[in-house]
């Protein structure tokens, strides 16, 4: 068996030092992690649940309704507000347009 360790005393403690303030760093790093994953799923779990519908309001007074789209859709301004199926399906009989990319107007079977 080859011994690749220093022969000497002083070299192996220098060794040992630095080996230990290496594992120390690795510790501090792994409990951050843990931390973080903890605060992760303890905000998955308080996270409220995305509406079906989603209707996109405009600018202006009274801010009115300028399109409509499903819960999930990627294309949805940040002036919004949540609606139900059978206000969803009032706007778009209304006359409200659909967004084009999430296409609520099919799932919601109100077609022209």
């Amino acid at each position: 068996m080859s011994d690749d360790l220093p022969p000497d005393l002083p070299r192996l403690q220098a060794l040992r030092v630095w080996h230990a303030l290496w594992l120390e760093r690795i510790d501090r790093k792994i409990a951050a992690l843990r931390v973080r994953e903890t605060e992760c799923q303890r905000g998955e779990r308080a996270r409220p649940v995305a509406p079906d519908w989603i209707v996109e309001l405009g600018i202006g007074e009274g801010r009115p309704p300028a399109e409509l789209h499903t819960g999930g859709c990627y294309a949805t301004g940040k002036r919004r507000r949540p609606v139900t199926r059978d206000e969803a399906r009032r706007l778009l009989a209304a006359g409200l347009r659909a967004c084009t990319h999430c296409r609520p107007d099919s799932e919601l079977e109100v077609l022209e």
